[in-house]
């Protein structure tokens, strides 16, 4: 453990002021050393404030972003990647799947210059106002069980922000997660396969949430965030931790969840089919995950896949 970390350490247990001569004391280091460390972590951006006659104290909540930061948080303890830009999370898990990363494994970055949403849109990610993360978990599952991931995703984002706000997101099936009727969220899952085997042998899920972007680029439909005093570290490990639980639990465990903060169910809809827009209404969710729907000739039918919007009344 690094000087600043353990100085970090020593003034959160504290929880209020601390001399430069006793942390020098208890960390076995000279005073010129602690002050070093101690502006090396005022420049990551740690509120560390100092007094002449008191010494040290962290004060306030911080939004640091650092793969230390992330883990610390982290119920579940794997391995973290961090990055303060990259071109897509998901394309960065993808390198280090192919240099033969086994282990589940988070990468996170403070920025992309090239995220990816699905049906091969882009997602806007910039500098330090969202989180950006791609956990990699490998299931050796069929095909079929590990497309759960995706609807274990949705349900994931919106328990770990209800954890840690006093927000209540809801879900525009398959798994774009909305607050007050704008997209804060997207997921995109995508499988790495063993072709022999007929198994999926990593499941790379990526997820952007808007904490407090504000300007979005003209192409941007109905975008919005989360709001400003949510910390980035503390929301991606809450993710991390909710994804891990969900994923490892029984589909029939959180489908119930799922269905409850659908804000689809029970409105009419248009969806995507062969390059051809249609209309129908949203009567439930399956027991895979897929939307059942009825037609305007009275026809039931689920969708499986597909982009939809929710019809303006």
């Amino acid at each position: 453990m690094s000087l600043k970390s353990e100085i970090l350490e020593e003034l959160r247990r504290r929880g209020g002021y601390v001399s430069g001569e006793e942390l020098a004391h208890s960390l076995n280091k000279s005073r010129t050393a602690v002050w070093k460390a101690v502006n090396a972590l005022r420049n990551e951006g740690y509120p560390v404030e100092a007094h002449t006659k008191k010494g040290y104290r962290l004060c306030g909540d911080t939004d640091v972003l650092n793969a230390e930061e992330i883990l610390r948080l982290c119920k579940t303890k794997i391995k973290v990647f961090y990055l303060d830009s990259v071109d897509s999370t998901n394309n960065y898990a993808k390198k280090q799947i192919a240099q033969g990363e086994k282990d589940i494994f988070l990468v996170a970055a403070a920025e992309q210059t090239a995220g990816r949403g699905r049906q091969g849109k882009a997602f806007f990610s910039p500098k330090g106002t969202g989180i950006y993360m791609s956990l990699v978990v490998h299931p050796d599952a069929p095909l079929q069980s590990a497309v759960s991931a995706t609807t274990a995703a949705a349900v994931a984002v919106c328990r770990a922000i209800e954890k840690i706000s006093d927000k209540q997101p809801g879900i525009k099936w398959v798994n774009d997660v909305y607050l007050d009727g704008k997209k804060i969220c997207g997921i995109l899952t995508e499988a790495v396969s063993d072709f022999e085997s007929g198994t999926v042998s990593s499941v790379i899920i990526g997820i952007g949430i808007n904490i407090s972007t504000e300007q979005f680029p003209a192409d941007v439909e109905n975008g919005g965030s989360l709001g400003p005093g949510i910390g980035r570290a503390k929301l991606i490990a809450a993710v991390s931790d909710e994804l891990l639980k969900t994923i490892n639990s029984d589909y029939n465990d959180f489908i119930a969840y799922y269905r409850s903060r659908s804000i689809v169910i029970g409105k009419e809809i248009r969806f995507l089919e062969n390059g051809v827009w249609q209309t129908a209404k949203a009567e439930g969710v399956d027991s895979r995950g897929g939307l059942e729907i009825v037609l305007k000739d009275g026809v039931r039918r689920t969708l499986r896949s597909g982009e939809i919007s929710i019809r303006k009344v």
